[in-house]
């Protein structure tokens, strides 16, 4: 599978981290197959999702989702034209709703003051400055920037959240108090810097953490259970 993965037009050069890392991709995409993740039809349906996303399940998130499409509400001028109150109690499902629905207009106003509305030209932008941007944006942090980043500009950008940061932690990759940078340069560093590579590998991790790289984890039904024994 990691033959596959290439950054430009030559080959990753191996290093051992570089080696347990696809292992551990490889060993996931065996156990789980592909995720077909980020699952949205359009870029903004994406950026709407990775703030609604934020503290609570995806199923709830797909509920809000669903709302905002029945009233034809996943467009720029659509979450700018309807009143915070009116747009939260559609978002209601995803939690947090007044909290979510002041960041969903932070971030429309953004496209609309910076880029006359037109959510292409933000991410036409280069990666620095669309995350520069993004993070000016009040409610919107690393991992939520640099998951529009790499899902909706298509950047090879890996984003950590706190399952990698468990999982690569209790497989002694990485120090317990190591940061969002340390995490995100040791996949950077070691790895092809390929969009569908970073895409997958994130939301297997992903699944992984819920489903078995938990606080208390699951370790003996888990695919990554031979790399434990060998770490």
């Amino acid at each position: 599978m990691s033959s596959r993965y290439t950054r430009g037009a030559d080959e990753i050069v191996a290093t051992p981290t570089g080696s347990i890392l696809m292992e551990i991709h490889d060993l996931l995409f065996t156990a789980f197959g592909p995720q077909n993740w980020w699952p949205a039809e359009t870029d903004l349906e994406m950026m709407i999702g990775a703030i609604l996303t934020q503290n609570t399940s995806w199923n709830n998130v797909e509920k809000a989702i669903q709302n905002l499409k029945e009233k034809n509400l996943v467009s720029i001028k659509g979450l700018s034209d309807t009143p915070a109150p009116i747009l939260a109690e559609y978002i209601r499902p995803a939690g947090y709703y007044n909290l979510k629905v002041r960041r969903l207009k932070n971030l429309i106003s953004l496209i609309q003051d910076k880029h006359d509305g037109d959510l292409n030209s933000l991410l036409s932008l280069d990666t620095e400055t669309i995350r520069k941007e993004l993070l000016s944006v009040k409610g919107i942090g690393l991992e939520t920037a640099d998951s529009m980043i790499l899902y909706a500009a298509g950047r090879a950008l890996f984003v950590v959240d706190t399952y990698t940061h468990r999982i690569l932690s209790r497989h002694g990759l990485i120090e317990e108090e190591a940061g969002y940078f340390e995490v995100q340069m040791l996949f950077m560093d070691t790895l092809p810097h390929d969009v569908e590579l970073f895409k997958e590998f994130h939301a297997l991790l992903v699944k992984t953490g819920k489903d078995f790289c938990r606080r208390k984890p699951l370790c003996p039904d888990c695919p990554l259970e031979k790399v434990n024994r060998e770490a």
